[in-house]
């Protein structure tokens, strides 16, 4: 299904594991006129990743020298590594009317929101409990329990942000939630800003933290 273009700025977010790198590249896939930004980041790259698609894996030294220029939307320190938006390839997609869709943390829809000219849209994602997350990040860092450790104290921090954001989505079943987001980016699209029964997520992120 093709979203009519133009040129908006979508952002995922989610606490680590929980899917949404999967999702934004579903998005980008199976609809015309949507594009991922690539972030520049200074953690190495995993296994199958490639430099220019699923980031641009750079130097600490490059990095810096990116945000003294200025040349960054947002950028975010997130388990040691950091991580940034370039403007520039943005800017372009939006003014071709295609729509960009960022796969950042909280820390940078934080910053993109303080920028007041920009068309931006966004979506927290949930994972349906602590169980399910623990299973995933099993499958993604195999054998590394300390990093699994890791990622799970910082979960509470990541999902106490999530009322910060105008929509929030629970992946449950990958399919399901990708078709809710995409609901949620047409209805966005032709300007109609519906607003979502937050009760019913606070319990949910309640029943997650305890």
């Amino acid at each position: 299904m093709d979203i009519e273009k133009k040129g908006m700025m979508f952002v995922l977010s989610s606490p680590s594991g929980v899917g949404k790198t999967t999702l934004t590249k579903k998005i980008k896939e199976n609809n015309s006129g949507f594009k991922i930004s690539i972030s520049h980041t200074t953690r190495k790259p995993r296994p199958n990743e490639v430099n220019g698609k699923d980031y641009y894996f750079v130097s600490k030294q490059e990095f810096n020298s990116l945000i003294k220029n200025n040349k960054f939307f947002e950028h975010a320190t997130i388990f040691e590594n950091n991580y940034g938006t370039l403007k520039k390839p943005v800017l372009e997609m939006i003014s071709s009317g295609t729509s960009v869709l960022f796969d950042i943390d909280w820390q940078g829809t934080q910053q993109l929101k303080k920028i007041k000219s920009l068309s931006l849209v966004t979506i927290f994602i949930l994972p349906p409990d602590i169980k399910t997350l623990k299973k995933r990040l099993l499958n993604r860092h195999n054998d590394q329990e300390k990093l699994i450790e890791k990622r799970m104290k910082k979960f509470n921090e990541e999902i106490s942000h999530w009322d910060e954001y105008d929509h929030v989505v629970i992946n449950d079943d990958l399919n399901v939630c990708y078709e809710k987001i995409l609901n949620i980016i047409e209805i966005e699209k032709k300007g109609i800003h519906k607003k979502q029964n937050f009760e019913e997520i606070k319990n949910k992120v309640k029943n997650l933290i305890e």
